[in-house]
């Protein structure tokens, strides 16, 4: 189908995968889903963003935009370039940190970094299966959930997804939650890791086998 419209994105939900563009011409804002971008696009639609487009009606009946074109060539986004470059390095040095604890000076148990590693896969893809979710209307993985895995271990993995999937990557309330699971999470470790950590831990644990136990 021939592109006949000119507009600009105005408004664009990244995590849902939908926005509208307001036609060149002028008149009401088009709705338009991710679905309806041409495939090989290399960066993800963004408010501001020149756009061709084809005028189509959806199952209900409402005028919606269809094989979206973004306008010139995608250009390299050195800033979010910059930020993935950033996550993959940080959870590289976190990961090279467990290995030197694990491996070389042995002050923590070697399943450690077995468990941040599984852990940080199956954010990861909780991560991708809630993104999905979003673009195609699905039942959603609740914010709390997600937190949860994070503060388990599966912070880098999570990491990786909001930078690498740009999911979770822009709503300041999640962030800052976000933030406070991993240093609550490497806080504890630290403190496994520092002389006396270990032991005050098992004694921890062992009271609270005592109390449940009952």
């Amino acid at each position: 189908m021939q592109l006949q419209v000119q507009g600009k994105i105005t408004k664009w939900d990244d995590e849902k995968g939908f926005g509208f563009i307001t036609p060149r011409s002028g008149g009401a804002g088009v709705f338009v889903h991710i679905n309806a971008f041409r495939h090989g696009a290399r960066e993800r639609p963004q408010p501001g963003n020149t756009v061709y487009y084809s005028l189509s009606k959806d199952k209900q009946g409402r005028i919606c935009a269809t094989n979206v074109k973004l306008k010139g060539k995608h250009q390299y986004s050195p800033k979010r370039s910059g930020k993935k470059m950033a996550a993959f390095v940080f959870v590289a040095i976190f990961f090279a940190t467990l290995a030197l604890l694990t491996f070389v000076l042995q002050r923590i148990p070697r399943f450690a970094i077995a468990l941040y590693a599984v852990a940080s896969l199956v954010t990861f893809v909780a991560y991708a299966i809630d993104k999905s979710a979003a673009r195609h209307d699905r039942w959603r993985t609740p914010e709390s959930t997600l937190h949860a895995m994070s503060l388990l271990g599966g912070w880098p993995g999570a990491l990786l997804a909001q930078q690498a999937l740009r999911h979770k990557s822009r709503k300041k309330e999640f962030r800052w939650v976000y933030i406070g699971t991993v240093l609550l999470n490497v806080a504890v470790t630290a403190w496994l890791v520092s002389p006396g950590g270990p032991e005050t831990a098992q004694t921890f644990f062992d009271q609270l086998l005592k109390i449940f136990g009952r």
